[in-house]
């Protein structure tokens, strides 16, 4: 899921904007249509990464590279009608820059755990973002901690012990690891979406996605290790991108505009249908199959990030 995206989602003064077409029901429902392809789209993320990787190996940085540039070269034009009028100051642009570290290494560290790990742990682990927005909004935003958010963590946390069963005696290492980059990333998420709302008075949605690559993009080029660029397989660099630009950019941008017809509250929770895709695929495509305390783990993370997203919604 596309970080701009599920700010949107977090802070519902930013895309409250009238319905652009339809009315009443049908406008609602071409919203939720919107908002739930935005969400299964993210969900085939474990399709195009591992469908690419079939074709050549890439480390998760040159992955991360090309998505970084997709989502720059859409977003540009968009920054032509999207903006704010407010000139930004310096502590603003230093935010930006930060979201583009922030994005950079949640990018990094999603794709690393999906190269270390099964879908689902991959995937659930990365919804553990709300949970640490959930945690760190007291602290950065000044928001009053609730009792609705201390139950969301422990319930979240509770389900990841379940899905990783590190009493199990064939848990393996990898699985370990891959948990720990996607809780990694789901960390650096988080922090963009706290950073996020101090920038919305600034920034539009699409200035941030735009002005962010200037910095996530060659940070990301750095990291990819340098027999790699010449070494680029140009179809799977291909699958990539076109990943990048359909659960990438496009996707971003349904959900935006599927936000614009249905409120925020009711339209976060849809975003839950992303791990239940990536799932869906790794049961079906890779025959992952996760067992009774894996499915209860995972449920409990799901039912912890929900409480935290309707607290916030």
């Amino acid at each position: 899921m596309s970080a701009a995206s599920r700010d949107e989602a977090r802070h519902p003064e930013s895309s409250q904007h009238p319905p652009t077409g339809g009315t009443g029901f049908t406008s609602a429902a071409i919203g939720y249509a919107l908002v739930a392809t935005a969400a299964a789209a993210w969900g085939t993320w474990p399709l195009v990464l591992r469908s690419a990787e079939r074709i050549a190996p890439m480390s998760a940085a040159f992955e991360s590279s090309i998505l970084m540039a997709v989502v720059g070269l859409a977003s540009g034009p968009l920054v032509l009608r999207d903006r704010v009028a407010r000139k930004a100051t310096a502590g603003e642009w230093l935010g930006v820059a930060w979201l583009g570290v922030g994005d950079a290494l949640n990018a990094l560290f999603f794709f690393k755990a999906y190269q270390r790990t099964s879908v689902a742990i991959a995937v659930l682990t990365h919804y553990l973002a709300p949970l640490f927005i959930a945690i760190g909004a007291p602290l950065l935003l000044r928001e009053r901690p609730s009792r609705r958010a201390y139950v969301a963590v422990a319930t979240g946390f509770t389900g990841l012990v379940l899905l990783l069963e590190p009493w199990k005696a064939a848990s393996h290492a990898t699985d370990f690891s891959g948990a720990v980059f996607g809780a990694a990333s789901a960390a650096f998420y988080a922090s963009n979406v706290l950073f996020t709302k101090r920038l919305t008075h600034a920034f539009s949605g699409s200035e941030q996605m735009f002005f962010h690559c200037f910095v996530a993009l060659p940070l990301l080029a750095v990291l990819v290790p340098l027999h790699e660029w010449g070494a680029i397989d140009v179809r799977a660099a291909g699958v990539v991108a076109l990943g990048s630009l359909g659960p990438g950019a496009l996707a971003g941008l349904f959900f935006v505009w599927g936000l614009r017809r249905v409120a925020a509250s009711r339209a976060s929770t849809l975003t839950l249908l992303e791990p239940l895709v990536a799932m869906l695929i790794g049961a079906g495509l890779y025959g992952e199959i996760v067992g009774l305390p894996g499915l209860a783990g995972g449920a409990l993370i799901l039912v912890g990030a929900g409480l935290a997203i309707s607290r916030r919604a």
